[in-house]
Formats: C-alpha cells, structure tokens, sequence
C-alpha cells in the first residue's frame, strides 16, 4: 500500500479543506471524488432545489448524475475552490457506458508541495440569474491574485441572432 499523500484538516480558505503531507508531482492522481450517485431530480428533491446555500457537496458527474458526497463520501469532498487552482477535476467514462458508472478524478495541475492546500475550480455555473445574494453566497475565498470573488462562472453566452 502506498503513502497517503493528503490528509483533511481546517482551511484558511474556508472550513476544511485537504493538504498535501508529501510533496505530490504534476499530473498525478490524488484522489477520486466518492459519494453516492443521484439523479439530479432526486438531488434537487433532497436538498431542496436551491442554490442560494453557497455550500454543497454534489459533484455534477454528467447529464444524469450528480455525485453526493454528502453520503459516501470521502476527502476529497473538502477539496476548496480556488481561482488559481493547483488541481484540477477529470471525468471518466465508463467502460460500461453506463453514465452512473461514470468517475471524477481529482489530479496535481502542477507540483504541489508537502504542506500545500488542494484546491480545484469549481466551474460553477447556475441555471437562475446571478444576483448580487446568489454571487454573495457563492463567494470566492481563495485569495488569489486574481480572484474573481465568486465560485460562479460565466454563463456560456448564447449565439447571435442572425439578421437580414
């Protein structure tokens, strides 16, 4: 069995969060992102629908399926955001082609060193308007250079209407 190279503990950036205890190569595989699998009705049934919490443990896994590491979950969970992430996420299809099969891979996007804090983007990006409340309670804590001050990514822009 190898060496644990993380372990979970409080986070300056906010709550808990994951360090690396071992200096952890670029492009290495830290850890996969455990919990039980939802469909998204059934996770918006749960948890009530709303997003305006700024706080949650689902993984949105593809068009089916959400991860809930609420339940089953594993460190990976305390991972934080951060606009200047040292991680990033990968999703793997299943062999069996089965979407609830489907994995997410949390992997080093650079060297981190022994006593780093993990972060990855979130990449989140909400179906309702981004109010100045939704925005607030999706703030960005992570203290980077260039920090957007939001866990909520643009909304992809809609084409142009052709005109005559």
């Amino acid at each position: 069995m190898s060496k644990p190279m993380i372990e979970m503990r409080s986070s300056p950036i906010h709550g808990n969060g994951v360090f690396a205890i071992a200096d952890i190569p670029e492009g290495a595989e830290i850890i996969e992102y455990a919990g039980k699998r939802l469909t998204h009705a059934r996770a918006d049934h749960k948890y009530g629908g709303t997003s305006i919490t700024g706080h949650t443990f689902l993984f949105t896994l593809n068009d089916d399926y959400v991860i809930d590491g609420n339940q089953e979950g594993n460190d990976a969970r305390w991972i934080n955001h951060s606009c200047d992430p040292n991680c990033r996420a990968w999703k793997i299809d299943a062999p069996d082609g089965n979407p609830k099969n489907d994995r997410v891979v949390i992997e080093a996007k650079r060297a981190i060193a022994n006593g780093e804090e993990l972060t990855y983007d979130y990449g989140i990006v909400l179906d309702e308007p981004y109010t100045r409340e939704l925005k607030a309670a999706w703030a960005c804590r992570c203290g980077a250079k260039h920090c957007s001050g939001t866990m909520l990514k643009p909304k992809p822009r809609k084409p142009a209407k052709k005109t005559r």
